[in-house]
């Protein structure tokens, strides 16, 4: 296939289409509205059926939810405790085929030591539940992507965890799920889509949605927030994938019904690596829900919290209350324990979950116990609730639901469909060694390109090609070369420096300074890329200082409000607009 690159020049394309869309006969069958993973993932099941496709997003892709999760795939153990065995059956299905099929680039598997504090009835009930988890994993038929559970001694556990309490636990059952970078699988999933012929357009949000006389929804108001032009857009169909912003979109289009979305806060903290002994990750059971000590490149990433969100919906962040919620709990197991100058980041994201009860004259079809797809109005299609591991499986019911009767001649693709950086990534694997002696890259360093890229890893090299000077470490943040940072702007469609530290690199949780100390070489490597003046420059780097420097005084109020006010004091760059404007 080609690939397609996201360049500031194929986001006016996709703002041509819009525009051209308002023509007679020129409409679009599908505007994608929402980039996150659900969205990302309808833009991709829609293009690949054959229909004429765009999506939008408010923000950066992925700067909501699908940036700010566990960064799990998983099947959901818990879920067994509920019975759900359709679901986490779903979950492992979806999770196996993105490490066999869709995404072994990204997806890589990661083990669990669930720990054990009885040595009879918890070891058979615990088993019990894992060999389950396991056999589920093998129902559908395909190759196996994980290793079968086993059951440790306290020797064993503590050869594998050794800075977990002697007194913790008396043994463990070690399972199998999967990691990936959220945000990465989602620009990748962009990619994917505009690859195959969608329209990709991020900071354009959606203002109204245009209706007929009779009700039913014809298309959209978008405004471009980099601009301030406002664009009709006409479409068949409008798939509404918002997440906790999905009441509000659906109520642009002037009905009663729709899906109901509460907003719940969770959090992580990031440590480094050399803070904690261990090879595998924990699951620990806590008095609300579960909490992850999970491996994750040069740190352990540890979470997560589950509380109501009141607040505006753009910047949740984590308070000094939540942050010492997550220490004190790893705490009860570690036997070194974690203080607040041990955490170099943090992150806050929104779940939105989706409440039992549709709101009334609403069609829907109740496709799942996590997710739910509804049409409140002829002509615009609303799905909500879900998990990142099952996006394909969401992103396929509301395409289903959205083009009716179509579908059974138009069936979706995607279940066969490889995410660029996918084909070809065997081949690239046999040259890893000769591409890294060709630019002195060492091997965690090219692990680190592979696992990040794939195949297109060959595009960063086009770039150090180009310029030599490209791959080399930045200076103030070493864990990343120059040509990453260029290809975020050339390639993946980065706007501004909040995008490249934020969801193109993670330098804004992995690094005490939140990457401001390498803010001056980034921003030199990314304005020629988008034509920045000086000015533009300068605007850009104090911008993000100023959000660095609030994330941090939030991050030590004691509750939710005092947080939000003290992050509200950055301004952002292109500031979504009110609804209904």
């Amino acid at each position: 296939m080609r690939t397609a690159p996201l360049t500031a020049d194929a986001r006016q394309d996709a703002l041509g289409a819009l525009r051209t869309s308002a023509e007679r006969g020129s409409e679009l069958d599908v505007l994608v509205v929402g980039g996150g993973v659900t969205g990302a993932g309808i833009a991709v099941d829609a293009v690949t059926r054959g229909l004429s496709t765009a999506i939008i997003e408010a923000q950066d892709w992925a700067s909501g939810t699908s940036s700010r999760s566990s960064k799990l795939v998983h099947g959901g153990l818990r879920y067994l405790q509920m019975l759900d065995f359709h679901l986490v059956r779903e979950a492992l299905t979806e999770r196996d085929l993105l490490i066999n099929t869709l995404a072994p680039h990204l997806v890589k598997p990661v083990s669990f030591l669930y720990p054990l504090e009885n040595r009879v009835w918890e070891r058979a009930y615990v088993g019990a539940g894992v060999a389950l988890y396991d056999t589920l994993a093998s129902v559908n038929g395909a190759k196996r992507a994980m290793p079968i559970h086993r059951h440790l001694t306290r020797k064993g556990m503590e050869r594998l965890f050794p800075d977990l309490r002697h007194d913790a636990a008396i043994g463990a059952v070690r399972y199998w799920d999967a990691s990936v970078d959220d945000a990465r699988l989602v620009s990748t999933l962009v990619r994917t889509a505009v690859s195959y012929g969608a329209h990709a357009a991020s900071r354009t949000q959606v203002l109204g949605l245009q209706t007929t006389t009779g009700g039913a929804v014809t298309g959209a108001e978008v405004v471009d927030l980099e601009t301030g032009e406002h664009i009709d857009v006409r479409a068949r169909h409008v798939i509404n994938a918002t997440g906790v912003w999905t009441e509000q979109t659906e109520s642009l289009a002037g009905s009663e019904g729709g899906l109901r979305v509460l907003a719940s806060k969770g959090i992580h903290i990031v440590v480094p690596r050399s803070r904690i002994a261990g090879d595998v990750g924990l699951i620990l059971q806590t008095e609300k829900s579960v909490l992850f000590i999970i491996p994750w490149s040069r740190y352990w990433v540890i979470g997560t919290t589950d509380t109501p969100w009141e607040q505006e919906l753009v910047h949740p962040v984590a308070t000094s209350a939540d942050i010492d919620y997550v220490i004190d709990h790893a705490n009860t197991v570690l036997a070194r324990p974690l203080t607040r100058e041990d955490v170099i980041g943090t992150w806050a994201g929104l779940r939105p979950l989706l409440q039992p009860q549709v709101k009334a004259g609403t069609s829907s079809a109740k496709v799942s116990r996590e997710h739910t797809v509804a049409s409140p109005s002829p002509g615009l299609t609303v799905i909500a609730g879900g998990k990142l591991t099952t996006y394909r499986v969401m992103a396929k019911d509301a395409v289903d639901f959205a083009i009716g009767s179509r579908a059974t001649s138009l069936p979706s693709l995607t279940h066969e469909l490889p995410l660029v950086g996918a084909e070809g990534l065997n081949v690239v694997q046999r040259q890893a060694r000769a591409i890294a002696r060709r630019y002195g890259w060492d091997r965690p360093r090219m692990d680190h390109l592979l696992h990040r890229y794939g195949s297109l890893v060959q595009e960063l090299t086009d770039l150090c090609d180009a310029r030599p000077e490209l791959a080399a470490p930045l200076q103030h943040a070493p864990a990343y070369i120059g040509a990453e940072i260029v290809y975020a702007a050339s390639h993946e469609g980065a706007l501004h420096l909040d995008d490249v530290l934020m969801h193109r690199t993670r330098l804004n949780y992995e690094q005490v300074d939140k990457g401001v100390g390498a803010l001056e070489e980034i921003a030199d490597l990314v304005a020629p890329v988008l034509g920045w003046d000086e000015r533009t420059r300068s605007k850009e780097i104090e911008a993000y200082v100023a959000r660095a420097e609030a994330e941090d005084a939030a991050a030590q109020e004691l509750d939710d409000v005092a947080a939000v006010k003290a992050r509200l004091r950055a301004v952002d760059l292109a500031p979504m607009q009110p609804l209904g404007t």
